[in-house]
């Protein structure tokens, strides 16, 4: 069975379909999914999807991207839910310096915040970084030395990741990994540990090949896998036994696996 570690169930791209979409994901050998909410609406949302589907589990923050306009009056809401337990981890939160929606220093103030959040909650954190890697290990270093996390759909180099490796986080592939001019990110994640390898859809977004430029959805985790674990040399069982037990690890999913 697998693991969705990052999916964005609240999209509108799902709204209308949602139970379409789980079912399907069932069907396809996914047993959990981790529903990453960005903003106070998809947040409501999730808790009431996770009531629905007991396999469904709330992660949320506000993004790197979305720091401006939401980042002050989201922050409270986010930080109730987490203290409310209606959480089991922080995130998507980060830095991204690629698009600029937001300040490096307004993010950094954020990530921070996300950081102390997770930590006062015994929660792990899911990361968003794009180009900011100098930063954000700083930041980790100084704010989160000991927490768990995950840097989810790592697209940096085999030193960033090693950098994370050496830390003893998560690293989580999406279907880019599939992609044929992703030979530099196909060879990090041939060489990490599979101690420390997760596997996400990040659906809506970034379907694997052979769904590339559809609307993503977890049901097509399985793709990703099988190419992981072919790139690996290893059984699919084998691999998706691994990145299993690494998302039930982090998540502390122990107790609540369905």
């Amino acid at each position: 069975m697998l693991i969705d570690s990052h999916a964005h169930l609240m999209h509108a791209s799902f709204k209308e379909n949602i139970h379409s979409f789980l079912e399907r994901t069932r069907q396809a050998g996914v047993e959990a999914v981790i529903n990453i909410c960005t903003n106070p609406q998809e947040l409501e949302g999730g808790i009431e999807l996770a009531r629905t589907y007991p396999w469904v589990y709330t992660a949320a923050s506000t993004t790197p991207h979305d720091v401006v306009e939401e980042g002050e009056s989201a922050f409270p809401i986010m930080q109730k839910a987490a203290e409310a337990g209606n959480l089991i981890a922080v995130g998507e939160t980060g830095l991204d310096y690629h698009y600029y929606a937001a300040s490096k220093e307004l993010q950094q103030q954020f990530l921070r915040r996300y950081l102390r959040l997770a930590k006062a909650c015994k929660l792990p954190v899911i990361i968003h970084c794009r180009e900011a890697f100098n930063d954000l290990f700083q930041i980790l270093d100084e704010e989160y030395a000991e927490g768990p996390g995950v840097l989810h759909c790592f697209t940096g180099t085999l030193e960033e990741a090693q950098e994370l490796i050496r830390r003893g986080w998560y690293l989580s592939f999406s279907g880019i990994v599939t992609f044929k001019k992703s030979q530099a990110l196909q060879q990090v994640a041939s060489t990490i540990p599979l101690e420390q390898l997760l596997i996400e859809t990040d659906a809506p977004y970034l379907a694997p090949i052979p769904y590339r430029g559809q609307l993503n959805e977890p049901a097509y985790l399985r793709a990703t896998a099988q190419f992981l674990a072919d790139l690996r040399a290893i059984s699919l069982e084998e691999f998706a036994n691994f990145t299993r037990q690494n998302a039930i690890n982090l998540f502390q999913l122990e107790s609540m696996i369905v």
